[in-house]
């Protein structure tokens, strides 16, 4: 399994952000305000991916007064962190697409939705952020005797 790549990541955000567009200019009218369950969701998220990455570097690099790590546990944290990664980017995308429309359209409705979908914007920006940084710290370093052992078979 490859690391996550950014362009796909970029490139989901921004169908994401098309859509959240087409939908918001479309249908605006007709939807409650904003809620904030999901930004406090997806901020709830971030901080625990993060945490975990934290933990997961520790152990994996052995540090003292830290448990081994089970590699089962690691293998699920990075499909954890792949599948973060793209739903963060897909609701930065619909949240940024959001906060595009809502500051060019003039109402007070608008006007108070902005918050909650900056709000959202940066959550689902801070999930993303922590889901690539759980992914790579559940990476395994190279060991000095890995590249010897490289070199040798080479010739």
């Amino acid at each position: 399994m490859g690391m996550t790549r950014p362009a796909t990541l970029v490139v989901a955000g921004l169908a994401a952000a098309a859509v959240a567009w087409w939908m918001i200019s479309s249908f605006y009218g007709d939807i409650p305000s904003l809620p904030w369950l999901p930004t406090v969701t997806l901020a709830a998220l971030a901080v625990l991916e993060a945490y975990v990455a934290i933990n997961t570097r520790q152990r994996i690099e052995r540090r003292p007064g830290r448990e081994p790590v089970d590699p089962l546990a690691v293998a699920r944290y990075v499909v954890l962190a792949k599948a973060s990664s793209l739903a963060g980017a897909i609701f930065a995308g619909f949240y940024a697409g959001l906060v595009g429309w809502l500051f060019l359209e003039r109402t007070r409705a608008a006007g108070n939705d902005i918050p909650a979908a900056s709000a959202g914007l940066v959550a689902s920006l801070a999930l993303v952020g922590a889901a690539l940084w759980l992914e790579r710290s559940c990476r395994v370093p190279k060991r000095p005797d890995d590249d010897n052992e490289s070199d040798t078979s080479d010739h």
